[in-house]
């Protein structure tokens, strides 16, 4: 992805395509350094912004954290 132009509020995050568990793609701010393969875990709606070191930056949609290790059932 190459975005050249974004509004003054977005400062000079990084950005994620993600892929959710029903294959839709979704564009987040990436303060964590996530790389492609990482599974993430994200904050949306209002509560994106905290997740962010700035919560002055306007998203909707936040990686919080890289997932290491999980057992699955």
């Amino acid at each position: 992805m190459v975005c050249t132009q974004r509004v003054a509020g977005l400062g000079y995050m990084n950005l994620r395509i993600l892929e959710n568990n029903k294959g839709k793609k979704l564009v987040a701010v990436d303060p964590v350094g996530a790389r492609e393969g990482n599974w993430v875990f994200t904050s949306s709606g209002s509560a994106a912004r905290f997740a962010c070191p700035n919560p002055e930056i306007q998203t909707d949609l936040t990686i919080g954290g890289i997932i290491d290790f999980w057992e699955s059932d």
